[in-house]
């Protein structure tokens, strides 16, 4: 018998029809970010404000930490401030990133400094130069002089908290009325806050996050609201690291950002970072290793800031830690650039959130409210140390340059001399370079001698006894030494198999990575200087006039490539020679261009005059196309130049940092266009319309995996039909394994240390007698084994077990727990000299011994000489290291390894650059290898379709 039901009375359908609509609904009605309430947080302990001042949530809807703000309300609330209290709040525009974002900086002061601001700013200008302000006018400016306080926020776009710390820093500044020190640092200070220094990957950020939020934040670790996809969103739009920009200043962010600061020379630079997101808060002091060149009252001051931070953290009940991770060595960083004129620079770096909330490793549960109020707390903290300590920082400043000054004149290298060379036009780049960084630079009018080497009119010329002296050395000279303790300790630590603690590149003198010529002297020249400018490049004209023949560009410079490039797109039709010839009694080096006045428009003249004016390049006319020496012009050793179609492979596994910075190089200092095709799409596109295809680095994952044999194949056959396929980095791991098919070298494995008995420590990297096999089945090169029983039976569930042995020493010992196969060592980053073939058209142009950027483990066999050409190779072990600090076994190993490989294939070519040449695209010294790859290889390319 059936259960009777009991009858229910029909309820309404509305509410069932509202929570339906709500559902779809959901997108639209979800904020900006899923917020978490925060109206409560406890960001001070006196909340006593001025309402005659706007607050976050008034301006912007929401209460700090409440949600991540996007780079445009992060200005808009500024800008509140600004209009609010315009007495006290100056908001400066700066730059503009690639995207077209504002870069604002905000100055913030009593109103009565803020009326003065420009005197102020004249003030700091006087005590910047103690060759035109004496001790004494000195201490009368610093008597009566606000420090400045420079506070930049977010220079990563996914490190957020930044920001928003920003914004309530002001807000405090501006409005609390219960804190006794905004007075202080109001009145003793300017404080300068610059909210969004990558405002392209804030947003890039933002725009993420706000896609993958859901009903509320998700604080899993695994969610993809804080898993980014590729490219991530540290980079700005070039996907460059703009915390590793600040001294080559390639991205327009940092060149507004470096003139910036030095029309304020701030005493104190806090560059707020944010760190993997199961750590607590790092502020200074920095970790070891310091660079040689800080100044001891800097490193000294340092412990000033970093005891009242904590001061501030323990009030709060905050964990930190100092002295660890983030050392002061490396010049390119935002914590050290400013240091080089004088500041007080350091890093504070927070456990990122990644979004609203996130599960820390032991399962606290990290509030963005928390990360946004820890920088606002040591923000806070900083500016009250400068006041607090105003007069003391503003002489220690003085008194950095008046000591460069004077150590520039008394130590040995005085004068750092650029004769005239080949590639002027790069020593003309670095000259400015330099001047934009406040160096003096002098230009000969005059030839001269100095330390026994003539210099002909042209030269450069900089002094070391000026302000600029610390940071000249740091920059030019081959080496920047760490402390042996240092060194020592990183030996010991590897050792032990255990991770070394270099944070970044051991090398980056720009005249090795410029591979200009420049000469240090113990004296100054006498002779007439003119100061040099600002420019990086000269504009040149045509030499000769109007040409009845061909148009000569001596092929070699930075500027030749970007009048190849820029000439090919505007429908030049251009040659050169792979070989040097002679013409009118001049030798042109091999790859010279020639541009034919039968074969181009009748307005060539005009449009190689502009062009010249533009990029720099020389241009000679000629009016007789004889040819004393080398081929004629219609050799088969002159190649003729197509307008390649240019792709790079984009999106995972490639390395964002690698894809940008190769993309920028090609696109932006050489004027030409690049495809990025994602690598999914290489793997089975029909590729016949591209000449030429760049895989940079790969980071996550690798090509093997990720475009199979399938895409292997589709490669090949492109080469074969006449494609140039370029790999960079450790992209030639996959150009190189074996199921590729592509290259005919292989990545090398770590040698081990020989030992030729009992307590008996061979050579690092020597052979076995001969070249004999060793145990291991290589020919040479391997380890000495000792043979061992093996019993593979299982016993008892305990596994396979091993006859007994005796270790009569450490170095037996060593030996034991060394692994069986390993990669080398990874180098954090040394300069190194490769040697470079001037018999194969890739080396048109190029130097005789080129400085590489050598990075990772990555190491690789030579090419056979009938399977292709080793067209640069690391030199010999005892001269290939120019700069920097390299693993002795990594040194004998790379030796005579090669650094750039072409192999014909078919149609095409395949090649190989095991560094990356245009890392944070500052090896300008590789730039005309790279160029000769993509045009002259597309050139020397025979294609069948």
């Amino acid at each position: 018998m059936m259960k009777k039901t009991k009858k229910t009375k029909k309820q309404p359908a509305w509410p069932a029809m509202i929570a339906l609509v709500a559902l779809l609904l959901l997108p639209v009605l979800l904020p900006a970010s899923s917020a978490i309430a925060q109206d409560d947080f406890p960001f001070w302990l006196d909340r006593d404000y001025d309402p005659a001042i706007p607050t976050i949530k008034q301006t912007l809807g929401y209460a700090p930490g409440e949600r991540i703000t996007w780079h445009r309300d992060a200005l808009r609330y500024f800008e509140a401030l600004a209009e609010a209290a315009p007495e006290r709040v100056r908001i400066v525009e700066y730059g503009e990133s690639w995207q077209g974002r504002k870069l604002i900086y905000a100055v913030l002061s009593a109103a009565q400094n803020i009326a003065r601001i420009e005197q102020i700013k004249a003030a700091m200008q006087s005590l910047a130069d103690p060759r035109q302000t004496p001790a004494e006018q000195a201490a009368r400016i610093i008597a009566d002089q606000p420090a400045v306080t420079w506070l930049s926020y977010s220079v990563h776009g996914n490190e957020i908290s930044p920001t928003d710390a920003a914004m309530l820093t002001a807000y405090h500044l501006l409005a609390s009325r219960g804190d006794s020190r905004v007075a202080s640092i109001m009145g003793e200070t300017v404080v300068i806050i610059d909210p969004v220094q990558n405002p392209d990957g804030r947003d890039r950020f933002v725009h993420h996050f706000t896609s993958e939020a859901g009903l509320q934040p998700d604080s899993d670790r695994l969610s993809a609201e804080h898993d980014e996809p590729w490219p991530g969103s540290r980079t700005n739009h070039y996907l460059f690291d703009l915390n590793r920009d600040w001294f080559i200043m390639t991205q327009p962010e940092t060149q507004g950002r470096v003139a910036a600061l030095q029309e304020w020379y701030p005493v104190a630079f806090v560059d707020a970072h944010e760190m993997g997101s199961d750590s607590t808060y790092f502020f200074a002091p920095e970790a070891d290793p310091y660079n040689p060149h800080l100044a001891v009252d800097q490193r000294e001051s340092l412990q000033l800031f970093g005891r009242n931070n904590a001061r501030w953290f323990d009030e709060f009940g905050i964990d930190y830690f100092t002295r660890e991770v983030y050392d002061a060595f490396y010049p390119g960083y935002g914590a050290s650039w400013p240091s080089y004129f004088g500041s007080i620079a350091m890093t504070y770096e927070q456990a990122s959130a990644r979004g609203l909330v996130f599960r820390q490793y032991d399962g606290n549960e990290l509030r963005y409210a928390e990360t946004v109020r820890n920088h606002f707390l040591t923000s806070l903290a900083t500016a009250e140390t400068v006041a607090n300590n105003r007069e003391k920082l503003l002489a220690d400043w003085y008194d950095y340059r008046v000591t460069a000054i004077e150590e520039g004149e008394q130590e040995e290298n005085r004068a750092y001399l650029f004769p005239v060379q080949h590639d002027l036009a790069a020593v003309t780049r670095l000259a400015g370079l330099l001047r934009r960084q406040g160096v003096e630079v002098a230009r000969a009018a005059e030839a001269f001698s100095a330390c026994g080497v003539d210099y002909a009119e042209g030269s450069y010329l900089i002094r070391a006894d000026q302000p600029a002296k610390r940071l000249i050395r740091t920059l030019l000279e081959p080496q920047v030494a760490m402390a042996e303790e240092f060194l020592a300790e990183q030996e010991r630590l590897r050792a032990n198999g255990l991770p070394d603690q270099i944070y970044d590149v051991t090398a980056w003198s720009l005249p090795l990575m410029f591979n200009v010529a420049m000469h240090i002297c113990d004296r100054v020249p006498e002779a007439e200087f003119a100061s040099a400018g600002t420019e990086l490049v000269i504009p040149a004209q045509v030499q000769g006039g109007e040409a009845k023949v061909s148009y000569l560009v001596p092929w070699g410079s930075a500027p030749a490539a970007r009048l190849l490039a820029k000439g090919l797109l505007a429908g030049l039709r251009i040659k050169s020679s792979d070989l040097a010839f002679t013409s009118l009694g001049r030798e042109y080096r091999a790859g010279t261009l020639i541009i034919d006045v039968a074969d181009n428009p009748d307005d060539l003249y005009q449009t190689l005059s502009s062009l010249a004016a533009e990029t720099g390049a020389e241009v000679v006319a000629i009016n007789d196309s004889w040819v004393t020496e080398g081929p004629n012009f219609g050799s088969g050793n002159v190649v003729r130049f197509n307008v390649p179609k240019v792709a790079i492979a984009w999106d995972e596994p490639t390395s964002a940092y690698s894809a940008g910075n190769t993309r920028f190089v090609i696109e932006r200092q050489f004027g030409y266009p690049v495809t990025p095709i994602r690598v999914d799409r290489i793997a089975s596109a029909d590729l016949d319309r591209y000449q030429v295809l760049l895989l940079p680095l790969a980071a996550r994952g690798s090509y093997q995996n990720a475009l199979g044999e399938g895409g292997a194949e589709n490669l090949r056959d492109w080469v074969d039909a006449g494609g140039v396929l370029i790999g960079l980095g450790n992209a030639t791991r996959f150009l190189a394994h074996p199921a590729s098919g592509l290259l005919d070298i292989r990545r090398e494995r770590a040698v081990p240390a020989a030992r030729s008995g009992p307590g008996d420590p061979g050579e690092a990297g020597e052979e076995s007698e001969e070249g004999k096999e060793t145990a291991s089945g290589s020919p040479g090169n391997g380890p000495v084994a000792v043979a061992v029983n093996v019993d593979t039976r299982s016993e008892s569930g305990q596994g396979a077990v091993v006859a007994g042995s005796h270790l009569v020493d450490e170095g037996q010992f060593r030996d034991r727990i060394a692994a069986l196969e390993a990669d080398p060592d990874a180098v954090a980053g040394v300069l190194a000299r490769a040697d470079v073939d001037p018999e194969h058209w890739l080396a048109a142009g190029v130097a005789p011994v080129l400085n590489v950027l050598v990075r990772g483990s990555d190491i690789y066999t030579p090419i056979r000489i009938d399977a292709g050409v080793n067209v640069a190779r690391f030199q010999g072990p005892d001269e290939l290291l120019a700069s920097g600090y390299l693993w002795d076994e990594n040194r004998r190993q790379l030796a005579y390894k090669p650094f750039v490989v072409a192999q014909p294939r078919g149609a095409g070519h395949v090649i190989a650059f095991t560094q990356d040449p245009t890392v944070r695209a500052y090896l300008d010294g590789l730039n005309v290898i790279l160029m000769n790859a993509i045009f002259r290889g597309s050139a020397h390319a025979r294609p069948v379709r």
